[in-house]
Formats: structure tokens, C-alpha cells, sequence
């Protein structure tokens, strides 16, 4: 050992300390009876080795604590924000909120955010966005709602229309006409100040049908 620094041997039980070294800069080394070898420096922190070396834990003086597990996974609680971040051998970023929200990076742009009332969010690198709400309602980019009575609304810079399970469909176009189609084909069209503008339905033809004559018969 080097002359400056101070190594001392214990007879350790269980988990005790058996050895304890003293380095010239503050730093403690302490190596345990279960293997393990913690680390104490003059700051505060602390760092901790399993005896397999394959798990590591690091106090920081701050309150934040980094995990580094055996299975890649790094863990890493910020005291002040009270959230964690954990990254995973596959690239994958997950972090926790205090107030319950969880966000997920994923390895291929993709960002996925599951709010506190259980609404997911998905982001996509190409700039798509997806909303599902906890009563099933989906949101695209903020373009095309989807309803659970069947109703969808769709939102373009053009229009607003929203159509129904039935077949009907209402339009409202920038300009403010409005424009209602209904399954019969009819279409109902009116003008900014809902104005009645015109009305169109397809006509409907009724044919009768025919039946052959019976024979006349013969006398």
C-alpha cells in the first residue's frame, strides 16, 4: 500500500467490514465480508460493487442514486425532480414522474406519453401524432378524431366534416358554406350565414312491374 494511505483489517460478521483503507484525498474504501467493496469520498458520495463486480450503486451527495444492474439496465433517480430514468440494453429510454406520468423513448424516434388520467400520446419522428383518450376516443394528428358512437371527425386547413354511422356526412368549409350529404344521396348546401342555398336529391324510380297475360282461352 501506499505510505500515505491508512489500511486497517477487521474480524467481520455477516456483512460487517473487514478491511477499511484511507486515502490521502478523503475517499474510504471498505471492502465487506459478503465481497462487496463500498466507496466513500470526501463529498459525500458513495459508491457500492457487488462481489461479482456485475451491479454497482452510486449515491450522489446531491440525494441522486445511479443503479448500474447486472442485466445493462442503467437506473438513475434525480432527488430534486423526484423522477427516474431508466435506459435499457435495447436503446429503450423510460422515464417516471412524480406525478405519474411515464414517458417511453424508443430507439427508433418514436416518443410514447402516458398521462396521470391514462391518456397515451404517441409522437412519431415524422411528425404524426396520436392521442387515445380512456373513453377509446383516438385523436390522429389532430386531423381525424374517431368516436366510440362510430362518429369521426375529420380537420383539414380546407374543412371541418363530421360523419356519422348512418352514412350522413356535414362539411363546414373555410369559406363558412356548409354542405350535408344524407344515404338517400340527397345534399343540403347553405351559405356562410346559413343561408338555405340549394337542395339536390337523387330521383327515384319506380318501375311496375309486368306480369305476363294469361292465355285467352279457346272456346
Amino acid at each position: 500500500m501506499s505510505g500515505n494511505s491508512t489500511h486497517t483489517t477487521h474480524k467481520g460478521i455477516n456483512n460487517d467490514v473487514c478491511e477499511e483503507i484511507h486515502y490521502p484525498d478523503g475517499k474510504i474504501e471498505q471492502l465487506l465480508t459478503n465481497g462487496w467493496r463500498v466507496f466513500t469520498f470526501r463529498n459525500g458520495t458513495r459508491k457500492e460493487i457487488t462481489a461479482d463486480q456485475k451491479s454497482v450503486t452510486v449515491t450522489f451527495f446531491n440525494g441522486d442514486v445511479k443503479h448500474i444492474l447486472a442485466d445493462g439496465k442503467v437506473v438513475y433517480y434525480y432527488a430534486d425532480a423526484q423522477t427516474t430514468h431508466t435506459t435499457y440494453p435495447t436503446g429503450l429510454e423510460v422515464l417516471q414522474f412524480p406525478n405519474k406520468q411515464m414517458e417511453k423513448h424508443h430507439p427508433d424516434g418514436r416518443r410514447e406519453i402516458v398521462f396521470p388520467d391514462q391518456t397515451i400520446k404517441y409522437l412519431y419522428p415524422d411528425g404524426r401524432e396520436e392521442s387515445i383518450f380512456p373513453d377509446g376516443t383516438v385523436v390522429n394528428g389532430e386531423k381525424t378524431v374517431e368516436f366510440i358512437n362510430g362518429q369521426r371527425e375529420i380537420h383539414t386547413s380546407q374543412y371541418k366534416r363530421r360523419e356519422y354511422p348512418d352514412g350522413t356526412s356535414k362539411t363546414v368549409y373555410s369559406n363558412g358554406r356548409q354542405e350535408t350529404k344524407f344515404p338517400s344521396g340527397r345534399v343540403r348546401i347553405k351559405d356562410k350565414d346559413a343561408g338555405f342555398l340549394c337542395c339536390t336529391e337523387l330521383q327515384i324510380i319506380h318501375e311496375v312491374p309486368t306480369y305476363p297475360l294469361p292465355l285467352k282461352q279457346q272456346d
